[in-house]
């Protein structure tokens, strides 16, 4: 028995053991080998051998664990014939941890792989929808696009105060306002140019204009001649000087 103890203590003593494992007794009752007479702390071992005892059952549940993890990150991973086995050993535990770790990494690299592949593609985009044939137009481009939207951002704000419209009112609204505004202009310019002539009437327009394309040819060759004869050159001198003549 005491060769058992003592093969027992040397384990314990072991480099290998947990540190906090091996505790050398601080009370009177100590055990002695009856060889040597050394002292060996026996008096903790039932303590040590539960606590392995329980710590060999958490490591299986730590596995039981780390399996269902493994199961949901990688679902193609059958399980394994031998989780059902007694034994645990830390070795079953790290290659579990290693192959989800691997898993993870390489779900790392191919998220970066897709993303490039995703910001080629939007450059591409880009380049067929602003006409842009290389990679170095395509910022001048940008701040060229987002120069002119912001110069269309403002107009348009300012057409909506301008014709009080609401804020949330689409383009098209505000195209609609503006040629409403423009016939309503148009419209009394018609009647200005109507009343102007003395007329209603497009015809009528007409009969005026081709007056004054009769009428005015031969007036101002008259007038011409009069400025010639009475050797001025302004018109409102004509009558002062034909009121001398007589």
């Amino acid at each position: 028995f005491l060769k058992v103890l003592s093969h027992i203590d040397s384990i314990l003593r072991s480099p290998r053991a947990p540190p906090l494992i091996y505790r050398r007794s601080k009370g009177p009752v100590q055990s002695y080998t009856k060889e040597n007479r050394q002292e060996c702390g026996f008096e903790h071992l039932p303590l040590t051998i539960e606590m392995w005892a329980d710590q060999l059952m958490a490591l299986k549940d730590l596995h039981r664990s780390l399996r269902k993890l493994s199961l949901e990150l990688m679902p193609w991973h059958s399980a394994d014939p031998q989780d059902s086995r007694e034994s645990i050993r830390v070795e079953d535990l790290q290659f579990i941890v290693d192959a989800i770790l691997e898993e993870i990494e390489n779900k790392e690299k191919n998220s970066q792989t897709q993303s490039l592949q995703t910001l080629s593609a939007i450059v591409s985009h880009f380049q067929k929808l602003f006409d842009v044939n290389s990679l170095n137009g395509v910022y001048p481009r940008m701040n060229e696009v987002y120069t002119k939207l912001g110069e269309m951002t403002n107009a348009m704000r300012n057409l909506h105060e301008l014709l009080e419209l609401d804020s949330s009112a689409p383009p098209t609204v505000v195209v609609d306002t503006v040629g409403k505004l423009c016939d309503i202009i148009n419209k009394n310019v018609t009647e200005q140019v109507q009343q102007l002539l003395g007329t209603q009437d497009i015809h009528s327009i007409i009969n005026k204009l081709e007056e004054h394309e009769r009428f005015f040819p031969p007036f101002q060759a008259l007038i011409q001649d009069l400025l010639c004869l009475l050797e001025i050159s302004n018109l409102d001198d004509i009558l002062p000087v034909v009121r001398n003549l007589k």
